[in-house]
């Protein structure tokens, strides 16, 4: 094999690649030898074939896989050899000619391609220990656990029955039901002892409204109609006809925050330990809101720290998948960028800034695991894994084998793991400063980085 670089201008490289018709025949005999045994032909048993009937059989179909092999494990070896690391898979054009590809393909003429591709720029890494970064540090205050105490109370309202009461909204009512279509009953169209809060929109439009004003005891028809984009299309659109019977009408009172109500939410602790959750949980969230910053401020310092030049390829990838989304985003909700109140080109002017500086940045954290050996591990990838599924529940099963039968979403879970693995490093190395700040001005700083 004979390698020659016939172009390199910044990260763009080409070049020639000639495999030898001698090694081209090498490689076509250790093929037939390799099939030989597993050819089975009419008039011979199986590996009985004479050799010289396979290659005049086979010869052509053979010498194509041979000739992708070679291309393939020439390529690679040609990188490899001048130790680069191509953007993407280089482009492969072989001879234009018909001719001198068919005395290629017959064995005659030496295989000869160039290959076209984009290097990865060389990264020197900036000194971590001289990033100017600070870290926000809030506490949660008594009154944001009153409040989180007081949602809580809301979102789990006691409800007493009231005799005579009239169904309102906010009440919650038992009833019984069966529906019908033009009087005939459809499937899952009934039920018993439901328990629905009048407003909470737990029905299809119209069913609750007609309930409204129903005391117990009281059996009424209601009119409700289905969506049009009603998940059962035999229902879909549909008037149907509900025969409602109201067993009870109860009105909501807010819950008091005290031993009972910890108790009622399964806290054997009490007040105390309700209290303990709730505060354990909101410090989370001001922790969590406090990285988010932080992350936001160190990516800022490393994309500033490090200036070199980007594969055009890498970067114009990273704009379509942007600008795909946006695209996707605008007719989802029918708008145009003069309701954002920019033009297109302006628009294509963010976005490419915005995909320029995501390339800039993996190719900075990639460059620091790699120096620095900073590895996902299988427990992580696992743990990411069952998290991910939870979130589907009664579909862990088709989550799992989604996962194992495509390679590109492992690494979806992948990539976020070993970006804050790196985050993790460099802020360790940065030493950041703290500065403790009230809630509020936590979430007005994460505010203003989000608006950047």
């Amino acid at each position: 094999m004979q390698v020659t670089e016939t172009s390199s201008e910044g990260l763009k490289r080409k070049l020639k690649v000639v495999v030898g018709a001698d090694e081209l025949g090498a490689r076509f005999s250790a093929h037939l030898d390799k099939i030989k045994d597993q050819v089975q032909l009419k008039g011979f048993r199986k590996g009985k074939v004479p050799l010289a009937h396979i290659r005049k059989v086979f010869g052509r179909s053979v010498m194509n896989d041979v000739l992708q092999e070679t291309i393939r494990e020439t390529s690679s070896k040609a990188i490899s050899d001048r130790k680069e690391r191509p953007a993407m898979m280089p482009d492969i054009a072989l001879a234009d000619g018909a001719s001198e590809i068919e005395s290629v393909v017959a064995g005659t003429a030496d295989l000869a391609y160039e290959m076209s591709f984009e290097v990865l720029p060389e990264v020197v890494l900036a000194d971590f220990a001289g990033l100017k970064l600070e870290r926000l540090v809030a506490e949660v205050e008594d009154a944001q656990l009153e409040e989180a105490l007081a949602d809580l109370a809301e979102r789990n309202k006691v409800f007493a029955s009231q005799a005579g009461r009239e169904a309102s909204e906010g009440d919650r009512v038992t009833i019984d039901f069966e529906g019908s279509i033009g009087g005939v009953p459809f499937e899952r169209g009934a039920g018993e002892n439901l328990q629905l809060v009048i407003g909470n929109s737990g029905f299809i439009p119209g069913f609750e409204d007609g309930i409204k004003g129903a005391k117990a005891g009281e059996a009424r028809d209601v009119t409700a109609t289905f969506p049009e984009a009603y998940p059962v299309a035999e229902l879909a659109g549909k008037e149907a006809v509900f025969a409602v019977k109201i067993k009870d009408v109860e009105v909501p009172a807010k819950a008091e925050i005290n031993e009972e109500f910890a108790k009622s939410l399964g806290m054997e602790g009490g007040l105390d330990e309700l209290k303990g959750l709730v505060r354990a949980q909101l410090q989370r969230e001001l922790d969590q809101a406090s990285r988010m910053k932080l992350k936001r401020e160190l990516l800022d310092a490393l994309e500033t720290a490090h200036d070199f030049e980007l594969p055009p390829s890498l970067v114009a990838r990273e704009f379509e998948a942007i600008w795909r989304q946006v695209m996707e985003g605008l007719a989802r909700e029918g708008k145009t960028f003069a309701d954002e109140g920019k033009t297109e080109e302006e628009a294509r002017a963010e976005y490419q800034k915005i995909a320029e500086r995501r390339v800039r940045l993996g190719l900075v954290v990639g460059e620091i695991g790699d120096k620095n050996k900073i590895e996902v591990t299988q427990d992580e990838m696992r743990r990411a894994l069952m998290e991910h599924a939870r979130r589907f529940p009664g579909q862990e099963k088709n989550v799992y084998e989604y996962f194992e039968k495509t390679p590109g979403a492992v690494q979806e879970l992948r990539a976020p793991i070993f970006e804050d693995k790196v985050i993790d490093f460099v802020l360790e190395a940065a030493k950041p400063s703290e500065r403790k700040v009230s809630r509020q001005e936590l979430l007005d700083s994460l505010e203003r980085v989000a608006d950047a």
